[in-house]
């Protein structure tokens, strides 16, 4: 989409770069010229990306073991990645959780892990990078937020990640007013369904994924491309963009238009198969 040195000599963090979605993006930046540091809480699988994703675009990846519920490890974090770079000029707050349940089976705990992952790990981290940059006095930086169609349209089973979406949604856009003035620009992307391993395990598992068809909700009539997602994030962290600033674009073939809320039909599952899946998902992870 964008020209070969697009992001020549910007410094771009990652977080959920291991794998998905997030490694998608980091490898278009790395491929117009950006060094890039992702991160996660598994350093193993950040090395085997970082290293599989510098041998084929010839860029710069830096892995960084960091889970942004705790400030204290993000700002750890930004300090390896300034010692490393020099600088800092893009944060990508992209690591998230989810998963499909009945709110009413939801514990407290299980509603508290994805708060604390989505919106207090994109608070921690947009905090932390906010203040370094006022800090150091630098201009003509970015922060740009995954968040999902449902954060303003709010959706069932998935009230945990509507509600935590729809706080980085309200984030992005007061920053994007309040923070202007130290030279940050503030956007957000709001995708539609790009099918990634892990998130769609989570989301639909089992033989769920093959009884609904996520295409037919779509009008374009199929699944988005990594690429396409990726284009559009590397316009948005790049000089091209400067004068886009609170905005969230949304890029889902025009899914929410045809029917909001991402997952109202769920509402067809019965609850006998809820208990099944209930136990297919706290299996894969305990929550």
């Amino acid at each position: 989409m964008l020209r070969d040195d697009a992001l020549e000599g910007k410094v771009i963090v990652v977080t959920g770069g291991g794998s998905g979605l997030g490694k998608a993006m980091t490898q278009y930046f790395l491929e117009l010229g950006a060094k890039v540091a992702i991160t996660s809480r598994d350093l193993d699988k950040l090395k085997g990306t970082a290293a599989e994703l510098e041998k084929s675009t010839g860029g710069k990846c830096l892995p960084i073991a960091c889970d942004v519920r705790f400030y204290e490890q993000v700002e750890a974090m930004l300090e390896q990645v300034v010692d490393a770079f020099g600088k800092v000029d893009v944060l990508l707050n992209n690591a998230a959780g989810n998963f499909i349940s009945p709110t009413e089976r939801l514990s407290a705990n299980a509603f508290d892990t994805i708060i604390d992952i989505v919106l207090k790990g994109t608070k921690n981290c947009t905090l932390a990078f906010g203040k370094h940059w006022i800090e150091q006095k630098q201009t003509n930086t970015v922060v740009l937020n995954i968040v999902t169609t449902y954060a303003w349209t709010g959706s069932a089973y998935v009230v945990p990640s509507a509600t935590a979406k729809a706080g980085v949604l309200a984030m992005t856009r007061s920053l994007a007013v309040e923070w202007a003035k130290y030279g940050m620009r503030f956007n957000a992307i709001a995708p539609g369904p790009f099918p990634t391993k892990g998130a769609w395990d989570r989301l639909l598992p089992g033989d769920l994924k093959d009884k609904i068809d996520m295409v037919k909700k779509v009008p374009v009539g199929r699944l988005g491309e990594h690429q396409e997602l990726a284009n559009l994030a590397a316009y948005l962290v790049s000089d091209f963009s400067s004068y886009v600033n609170g905005e969230v674009i949304t890029i889902d073939g025009g899914e929410w238009l045809k029917g909001a809320g991402q997952f109202n039909m769920l509402d067809q599952i019965p609850e006998e198969l809820w208990d099944q899946l209930e136990a297919m998902i706290r299996a894969k992870k305990k929550v």
